[in-house]
């Protein structure tokens, strides 16, 4: 997901149980896998707010490893 930043994806499971579509949005760097959010999609693009919040959840990340 280049709109959040380098290395991002978005991972989509269904669940058939209850036709719920679940993403996580993660970034894979050399040394570990993050798991910035994960959330139930009911439409067909992401929520700007999801995006945001994993954008910044990632930068924390970043700061905190410095």
């Amino acid at each position: 997901m280049p709109t959040i930043g380098p290395r991002c994806h978005e991972l989509r499971i269904a669940d058939r149980a209850t036709g719920t579509a679940w993403r996580i949005i993660y970034r894979v760097d050399a040394d570990a896998i993050i798991i910035a959010d994960t959330f139930a999609k009911k439409a067909r693009t992401t929520p700007k707010a999801v995006l945001s919040r994993a954008a910044r959840r990632f930068r924390r990340y970043d700061e905190a490893a410095q």
